[in-house]
Formats: C-alpha cells, structure tokens, sequence
C-alpha cells in the first residue's frame, strides 16, 4: 500500500481580497479534485486573501498508480488560467515508512 500527498502553493487572482472572493476561486478547485477519488482540504493561508495551500492525499496498492493520480492533480491545478501555482510539495509513504 502507497499513499502520497500533495501540498499546491496558490496565488490567487487580485480580486480575491475578502474571504468570500477568496473561497470563489478555492471552491471550484477542491470540487474538481475531488473527481479524482482523493482527500482534498484547503491546508494553509488561512489568513491571506490572495493564496491558498491546498492538500490532497491518495493511497493506492502500487506507487505508480499513486503518483499517476497525483501527477493528474498537479496538471490539472497547473492548467487554471484563473490561478497561478507557485510550488508543489510532494511525498510518497511505502510500507517501511
């Protein structure tokens, strides 16, 4: 069994200078990746209006398959003209670990 976990570092359009407009951007962005079959949670910036971190976790039976889905993850947060992604932290748990 394999789990891996994603961290997405998020800059977010300048409009989004209230909670309310910061969640409109956020939103949409777990909703897709839920799509995916994995655990998604806004994980940081709770406090900045203009970023976000965004957490998402797989488990899968083969380490290839978990970092598939992550990769989808990655592409699609990427892919958002909307938003800009600044980092991805990443780590694969095994057996051992």
């Amino acid at each position: 069994m394999f789990t891996e976990t994603a961290v997405f570092d998020l800059l977010l359009p300048g409009d989004s200078r209230t909670l309310k407009q910061k969640r409109s951007y956020v939103r949409p962005i777990l909703a897709m990746l839920k799509k995916f079959e994995v655990s998604v949670a806004e994980v940081g910036f709770h406090d900045l209006y203009g970023r976000a971190q965004i957490g998402v976790a797989v488990v899968a039976a083969e380490a290839g398959q978990a970092r598939a889905v992550i990769d989808t993850c990655e592409n699609q947060v990427a892919g958002r003209p909307e938003l800009e992604l600044l980092s991805v932290k990443r780590r694969l748990y095994g057996d051992e670990d």
